[in-house]
């Protein structure tokens, strides 16, 4: 079982309002365990970003690896000329 540790927060009075009245509303036993299950909810939140985060530095990674990119003026030139060639097919 994990240790307990007591901490003393400070708190906006709304938060405080709020954490006050989800118990007083039978949401939560105690307003520890609101704030525990916030602190749970904002790990998760970060765990979640920290992995996103991290698969965006990947995929930069492997693009930049990939070589030399293809200029936007070029790619566009190229789409062009497909959609004109297809035009061209059809009529």
């Amino acid at each position: 079982m994990s240790t307990i540790e007591r901490l003393t927060i400070t708190v906006p009075a709304e938060m405080a309002a709020t954490v006050r009245n989800a118990v007083e509303a039978g949401d939560y036993a105690s307003t520890s365990e609101v704030v525990r299950e916030a602190l749970r909810d904002w790990t998760r939140l970060h765990d979640t970003e920290r992995r996103e985060l991290e698969t965006l530095r990947e995929a930069i990674r492997v693009g930049l690896d990939s070589g030399p990119g293809i200029p936007a003026d070029q790619v566009y030139a190229e789409l062009h000329a497909i959609i004109a060639e297809r035009r061209a097919a059809q009529i």
